[in-house]
C-alpha cells in the first residue's frame, strides 16, 4: 500500500508538529495513589454544586443502587459485543429481554439494542425510509421545534444521500396537522413527529399525522421516550411505522452525552434496520438459547450492502435500562409516567401564580417539562437562578424551560421561592 501511494514509511502519512510529537516521555511527576486522589478531589470540589431543572432530551430519573452493582460485574463490563454465544448467554438473554420490553411498550414487533442515542436513531430511520420499496420521495419532514442537536445529526446522516430535510410549523407546541397535510406530497419519504416534544408537550394528533403520511406513501416516524411509553397510547396504535427516542432516561441518569437510542419498527422493515438483533432459538440439546441473529452493519457484511455504519455497541447501557424497567415493573413504570405529568402540571401552576411569569406557555398536557414566559429577560433570570444554585434552560428572549422529575422534587419549593424573590 505504501508503494502504491509513493511513501516509504507509515510516518510519512502524518504531519505532526514537533512541539506535540510524543518523544517517549509524558513529563508527569510520579506520585502516590493517595496524593493523586487528594489532588483530584480538590479539583472536583471546585465545581459549582447546582440543582438541575434541565431537560430537552436529557432526563434524570432515579437509578436503583443494585443496577450499579450488578452492571459493574466483570462479565458485563468486559463483554463488548456478544459475538460468541456459547460464552455470552446471560448477556444475550438480557438484551433479548430489553428488546422484548421495547416491543411491548411500542406495540411494534421488532426492536434493536445498539443505537447510540435518539439523534442517531432518527438519522437511521431517515436513511431506512430511503431504502424501502415503494418509497420514492427524498424529503424528510421534521418539526420546526426539533432540538438543534438532533437536527444537526440528521443533516449529517442525509449528507451524501438523495435525502433532504425540511421543517413544518407547530401549533401551540405540537405539529400543525393542516400544514403537514398541505406540504405532504409524493416527494416526501418520511414524516417525523414527537410526543412528548422537546418542550414537553403531548401531541394529540398523531393518528392524523400517520394517516397523512400513509396517504402519500411516506413512512411515519414517531419520536418518544421510554418513560412516556408507560402511559401514552402505544405508537403502534397511532399508526407509527418506526419509533425512535431516548431509552437511556432509565438506567443511566442525565449524562449529557451518553445515551441509548430507542429503535423499533414494523416487521417488514426487518432486513433494513440498522445495528443488530438478538434472537432466541434452541441449541443442539433442545435448550433455549440466544444469539446475535441479524447484524447489518458494515463490519459484518459487504460494505455496499450494510444498512448502518454504527460500529460500537450499546449493550451495557441497554442492560442498565432493562434492569431499571424490570425493577419498576408495569405498575411502577405507569406510576412514574403519571407522576411526570402531575408534577409538571403542579409546578407550572405554582409558577403561573407568581407575578411576571406565565406557565405553561402551551395549552397542552405536558410530560416532565414545560415552557415559562417571563416578562423580564430569560437570560437574566437564568443567570440569577444559577447564582442561587439552580440551573434552567433559557430558550428564547422571554422563554425559560423547566424539567422536573423525582430527583429534584425536594428542590421545587426552593425554585418557586427563588422565582418569587426575583420577581
Amino acid at each position: 500500500m505504501l508503494a502504491a501511494i509513493g511513501a516509504d514509511t507509515e510516518a510519512e502519512l502524518f504531519d505532526i508538529p514537533d512541539d506535540v510529537l510524543f518523544d517517549g516521555e509524558f513529563d508527569i511527576p510520579k506520585r502516590s495513589e493517595r496524593a493523586v486522589l487528594a489532588e483530584t478531589t480538590a479539583q472536583l470540589e471546585m465545581n459549582d454544586s447546582v440543582t438541575e431543572f434541565l431537560g430537552r432530551g436529557h432526563y434524570d430519573h432515579y437509578v436503583p443502587s443494585w443496577v450499579d452493582h450488578v452492571a459493574d460485574r466483570s462479565e458485563f463490563l468486559t463483554s463488548y459485543t456478544q459475538y460468541q454465544p456459547e460464552i455470552a448467554q446471560g448477556f444475550l438473554q438480557a438484551l433479548f429481554e430489553y428488546q422484548s420490553m421495547l416491543v411491548e411498550l411500542t406495540g411494534l414487533p421488532v426492536a434493536n439494542c445498539s443505537m447510540y442515542d435518539a439523534a442517531t436513531a432518527l438519522g437511521e430511520a431517515a436513511t431506512l425510509s430511503s431504502r424501502l420499496r415503494g418509497i420514492t420521495g427524498t424529503t424528510v419532514l421534521v418539526p420546526e421545534l426539533l432540538a438543534s442537536g438532533r437536527r444537526a445529526v440528521l443533516e449529517n446522516y442525509v449528507a451524501g444521500t438523495e435525502l433532504s430535510v425540511e421543517t413544518y410549523p407547530m401549533d401551540d407546541g405540537v405539529a400543525a396537522t393542516a400544514a403537514v397535510a398541505e406540504r405532504c406530497a409524493s416527494d416526501v419519504a418520511m414524516v417525523y413527529a414527537e410526543s412528548p416534544t422537546v418542550r414537553g408537550t403531548i401531541d394529540p394528533g398523531l393518528s392524523e399525522l400517520s394517516s397523512i403520511a400513509d396517504e402519500h406513501s411516506a413512512v411515519f416516524c414517531l419520536g418518544t421516550d421510554i418513560v412516556a411509553l408507560g402511559l401514552l397510547e402505544s405508537p403502534a396504535a397511532v399508526g407509527a411505522d418506526i419509533v425512535v427516542g431516548e431509552a437511556g432516561s432509565l438506567g443511566i441518569g442525565a449524562s449529557y452525552g451518553m445515551g441509548l437510542g430507542l429503535f423499533a419498527c414494523r416487521e417488514e422493515y426487518l432486513r433494513q434496520i440498522p445495528g443488530r438483533l438478538v434472537g432466541a432459538s434452541t441449541d443442539e440439546t433442545g435448550r433455549r438459547a440466544f444469539t446475535l441473529t441479524l447484524q447489518t452493519r458494515e463490519q459484518h457484511i459487504r460494505r455496499e450492502r450494510a444498512t448502518s455504519n454504527i460500529c460500537t455497541n450499546q449493550a451495557w447501557v441497554a442492560l442498565r435500562t432493562a434492569m431499571t424497567v424490570a425493577d419498576l415493573g408495569p405498575d411502577g413504570l405507569l406510576e412514574l409516567a403519571s407522576e411526570s405529568v402531575r408534577s409538571a402540571s403542579t409546578l407550572a401552576a405554582r409558577i403561573d401564580a407568581i407575578d411576571g411569569y406565565t406557565a405553561p406557555v402551551h395549552d397542552r398536557h405536558h410530560f416532565r417539562e414545560f415552557v415559562v414566559r417571563t416578562e423580564s429577560s430569560a437570560a437574566t433570570v437564568q443567570e440569577e437562578l444559577l447564582a442561587e444554585g439552580i440551573a434552567v434552560h433559557a430558550i428564547d428572549e422571554h422563554l425559560l424551560e423547566l424539567c422536573t422529575t423525582e430527583t429534584n422534587a425536594d428542590e421545587r419549593d426552593r425554585l418557586v421561592a427563588t422565582l418569587e424573590e426575583l420577581a
